[in-house]
């Protein structure tokens, strides 16, 4: 099949296809003579897998590595957990972060009047960090 093909039938655009395959993740098992890249079933298969991770966040390298083991049937499923693990991780540090940072948001917007006034707690809380960070500490 060709990309529009692959694509329609894995659920990944053509656009992500070529930059999966200019990434590593993927590679046509053949082209035609005029140059075109052919797709099979199981190029399909690993697209959506690649889909998948991408969905729940995993980065290009620990889909990488994720696809290798999947690969490896004589991989060791404690090898898969960790990687899992290292994202669960991440995850958590990224959700703290957007916590914090909504939080500050939260604070801020809401000692804004709102009116016409020109003193507004946002712009100075972009303007001077520190002095933003202080209050959010003293909010919670």
């Amino acid at each position: 099949m060709n990309i529009g093909e692959a694509a329609r039938a894995s659920g990944v655009t053509a656009k992500m296809i070529r930059y999966y395959e200019s990434v590593g993740l993927l590679s046509a098992k053949a082209r035609t003579t005029a140059g075109y890249r052919v797709y099979g079933a199981q190029e399909v298969h690993s697209l959506r897998f690649i889909r998948q991770a991408r969905r729940l966040g995993f980065l290009v390298e620990d889909i990488r590595r994720l696809l290798a083991l999947w690969q490896d049937r004589s991989r060791a499923s404690a090898e898969v957990k960790a990687i899992a693990l290292e994202h669960v991780a991440d995850l958590d540090r990224r959700i703290a972060e957007l916590t914090e940072m909504r939080d500050t948001l939260s604070h801020l917007a809401d000692h804004c009047h709102g009116d016409a006034r020109p003193d507004c707690p946002i712009i100075e809380g972009l303007a001077d960090p520190d002095a933003s960070d202080a209050q959010a500490c003293h909010a919670h």
